[in-house]
């Protein structure tokens, strides 16, 4: 079976990687997640009808390799900006094997985008190296974002970007069990 989420070379490499590695094994279900650990996805508020192509994508594609969907927990925060603290006291509960965030920040005429970006990001990455649990991020900061024709192109953006996040997820899960 050939299953292909991106047009990227090295991405659909690895997505073929995983799913050989998964019908090579008689295995019906996904084992990186061990221990009853769960996958945790947070979801920013804000542009919620593109933040939400990220989701679908994700759950749709990680079901093709193998992972079932009642592993996936969503949590909603009402921005970016929620994120970093939301990651972290889900990791701290011990229940998360990964956590995926997923966010769309865009320059609004409040905050500066890229203070925001910037903290949100630093952020994900100061609660990973704390707790341990690794955060994928789709929090995307376009440079421009205005009118129907960039929503349109982050509209179809998140699915590509919740698509990757799916391969991501799984190769992570499986190196984390593979260091266990």
């Amino acid at each position: 079976m050939r299953v292909v989420f991106s047009r990227l070379p090295w991405f659909i490499q690895i997505q073929e990687d995983l799913l050989n590695s998964l019908s090579n094994s008689n295995e019906t279900c996904f084992t990186g997640l061990e221990g009853g650990k769960r996958i945790a996805f947070i979801r920013a508020s804000w542009h919620q009808e593109i933040v939400d192509q990220a989701l679908t994508a994700f759950v749709n594609d990680a079901r093709n390799l193998g992972i079932d969907d009642n592993l996936i927990d969503v949590f909603d925060v009402p921005g970016s900006l929620e994120i970093p603290l939301q990651a972290k006291r889900l990791a701290n509960t011990g229940r998360y094997a990964i956590i995926i965030a997923a966010g769309l920040i865009v320059d609004g005429g409040i905050y500066r985008h890229e203070f925001v970006s910037s903290a949100v990001l630093d952020g994900i990455i100061q609660v990973q190296l704390e707790t341990d649990v690794p955060i994928l991020s789709v929090v995307l900061t376009p440079h421009h974002f205005t009118g129907k024709e960039h929503e349109a192109f982050f509209f179809d953006h998140f699915k590509i970007k919740g698509s990757e996040a799916a391969t991501a997820c799984a190769q992570t899960l499986q190196n984390l069990a593979m260091t266990a």
